[in-house]
């Protein structure tokens, strides 16, 4: 009865959260393919060249607290408002840094726009500071479908606001505008729902035990966040801010399938897995099955966006954008193992274990900077990005150490348990590739490689008897009956 409530309370969170994070961010991307077609490259750019700045700055407000209030058994009103007190004083002190430096950061670029920019733009870091805790709430609650209807209409919203002022010659201020936009919807919205409201209390008790716990996740973070911003700002101040906005697009893709999935699954398992940190046997069996749904729907999306590739950027985006296409391709290899990696560092922060993330964070970061530096001296955007796919690999074997460690479930168990997955993918990827050579006309090539891409793919795992897809069969079953009821 356990793990069937279990089981249901995975598959509830999965969809849900599947949902909230798909509706917005293929509204977003719908609405960032129409403002691409009226702004250029240069545009996306300025903005990318921010990204380390806002990365970090995210990073700080945050400090590892969220994820301890997650992660903590006996939570109560005191802890949650201390957390935004924090989240609201780090982010103050943050802006005002940021303002007071925008001068410099432009000067780094050679963009002297771009101070004025930062001065608007990282006013959302303080906007979203304040519904931190709301977020977190809605977590632990497993409440995805209330984040839906929160995520979703300050998208809509903000994306017709900003394609208006896009349309209107506004240039890469429709973007800052938007984000300001989205942020505040989210804000007002979050608090209509959630119903929840600081009381004005701060305890040092509660600041001292969720740190204790979020202080190493700080530090990890802190790394993650300067590594996978580095290459925009390297390619920001070694290449073109043209370049740094081709590169962005096709990293904006990746983020819209890997990314996107991988966050999905990594705050769905991080609640979950948490309420059985006590019982090794069942955690193994519950990780392993969200390892092969991350496997099952990542790998084949992954490849299909790497075959077709070349069809998805002209159509979508057109001529000028050409530059993308191998840049995506190569991107879509540096994030195949995302999700196994996320979910892998999921096991050990339910485990209590932050010291071995941070100890991992360390390694594998250290790694990443010598790849990053080594590609830095060819002085080309392709040998950058084969680096990241380099890195990737290693940071999933680097994982598996301590997953071994604690729990005996290591590198080559985890293979086995996703390599049909990626078999049949590799299928997905030559598929299409032979369509897009061989369809001069992007439109019918994509729907072609995405009609063989499905049968082949649905029908080799269910010939396979694999457990994701009999999950995914078990599940479309159980909705159609609901339907007909």
């Amino acid at each position: 009865m356990e793990n069937e409530n279990i089981k249901h309370k995975a598959s509830k969170g999965v969809i849900w959260s599947f949902f909230e994070r798909f509706s917005v961010q293929i509204t977003q991307f719908i609405i960032t393919i129409i403002m691409a077609r009226l702004l250029t490259p240069s545009d996306y750019g300025l903005i990318g060249m921010l990204s380390i700045f806002m990365s970090l700055s995210q990073v700080f407000i945050d400090g590892g607290f969220t994820n301890a209030l997650i992660q903590c058994k006996n939570r109560s009103n005191k802890d949650f408002s201390t957390v935004f007190f924090i989240n609201i004083t780090i982010s103050v002190v943050i802006y005002i840094i940021l303002f007071c430096s925008a001068k410099y950061i432009a000067s780094f670029y050679n963009q002297s726009q771009l101070t004025g920019i930062i001065r608007v733009y990282c006013l959302t870091l303080i906007i979203y500071s304040l519904i931190a805790v709301n977020k977190t709430i809605l977590t632990i609650r497993l409440d995805y479908k209330t984040q839906t209807k929160i995520s979703f209409t300050a998208a809509v919203i903000s994306g017709c606001f900003g394609i208006f002022l896009a349309k209107n010659g506004f240039g890469v201020w429709a973007l800052v505008f938007q984000a300001i936009t989205m942020s505040v919807l989210n804000v007002i919205l979050s608090f209509y729902f959630v119903h929840w409201f600081p009381s004005f209390i701060f305890s040092t008790t509660s600041f001292k035990k969720l740190f204790k716990f979020g202080s190493k996740l700080l530090i990890a973070q802190i790394i993650g966040a300067i590594y996978q911003n580095m290459y925009n700002l390297v390619i920001g101040k070694k290449f073109s801010s043209a370049s740094l906005g081709f590169y962005t697009r096709a990293e904006s893709f990746t983020n819209l399938v890997t990314s996107n999935i991988s966050n999905i699954l990594t705050r769905v398992s991080f609640p979950l897995l948490s309420e059985l940190q006590d019982d090794n046997e069942i955690l193994i069996r519950v990780y392993a099955k969200y390892m092969s749904i991350s496997a099952f729907i990542m790998f084949p999306l992954s490849m299909y966006l790497c075959g077709s590739a070349k069809p998805i950027i002209l159509f979508l985006l057109g001529n000028r954008w050409a530059e993308c296409i191998i840049l995506l391709q190569i991107l879509c290899f540096s994030t195949l193992w995302q999700g196994i990696v996320s979910i892998n560092l999921n096991l050990l922060n339910v485990k209590g274990r932050s010291d071995l993330v941070l100890k991992l964070e360390i390694i594998k970061k250290s790694i990443a900077f010598l790849i990053l530096f080594i590609s830095i001296v060819f002085q080309n955007l392709i040998i950058l990005c084969l680096g990241l796919v380099l890195y990737s690999f290693i940071a999933f074997y680097l994982n598996t150490i301590y997953t071994k460690k604690l729990l005996n479930y290591g590198f080559n168990k985890q293979l086995k348990e996703i390599y049909p997955y990626l078999l049949l993918s590799l299928i997905v990827l030559c598929e299409c590739l032979l369509v897009s050579y061989f369809i001069p006309s992007s439109l019918l090539a994509l729907i072609c490689s995405l009609l063989i891409s499905l049968i082949s793919y649905f029908g080799l795992a269910k010939l396979m008897n694999l457990y994701a897809y009999l999950e995914f069969e078990a599940l479309i079953i159980k909705s159609v009956k609901k339907l007909r009821k």
